[in-house]
């Protein structure tokens, strides 16, 4: 095989391997109350992490509600925008700007359940960025972990 059509293959491997290298963190809660109670106390707009999750000290939302800005308890910011709202108590979103060890930063917040039983499942998938991946996923799971453990705690 020539050696233009190997360095093109390796190039193809590395170009259609380069999204399995994404990291990814899934937590998920129980929470004794309806899907409808927690949305409401949790997303009924996209700022609703602002009320009740720890690291946040103010949201404040642009572009028609679908961009947010979250002031950080000690200092910084990160800027998300909603890519999708479902019916059925679901979001996703995308990370603008932030200091996280995060690049290409895709997540979903969303509800299941019926009656007084709510799972929540926040799941993200991203590249590490200035970290490797070990260090970033934890520092995922620590908001993740914080900000479920915030809102259960609400009821």
């Amino acid at each position: 095989m020539p050696t233009g059509r190997i360095l093109l293959a390796a190039a193809l491997s590395l170009a259609c391997g380069s999204a399995a290298l994404a990291a990814e963190v899934t937590q998920t809660a129980e929470i004794k109350a309806s899907p409808e109670k927690v949305w409401a106390a949790s997303a009924k707009d996209f700022c609703g992490i602002g009320q009740f999750h720890p690291a946040i000290e103010k949201c404040t939302l642009s572009e028609g509600g679908k961009k947010r800005t979250l002031s950080l308890k000690g200092g910084g910011e990160i800027v998300e925008t909603q890519t999708a709202e479902k019916a059925g108590h679901s979001y996703s979103y995308v990370i603008d700007e932030s200091p996280l060890p995060v690049a290409d930063y895709k997540a979903t917040f969303a509800l299941k359940g019926h009656g007084d039983a709510t799972t929540i499942t926040w799941t993200a998938a991203f590249k590490p960025k200035g970290a490797d991946e070990a260090a970033a996923k934890k520092v995922i799971e620590g908001i993740f972990s914080s900000g479920l453990a915030a809102l259960q705690a609400k009821f």
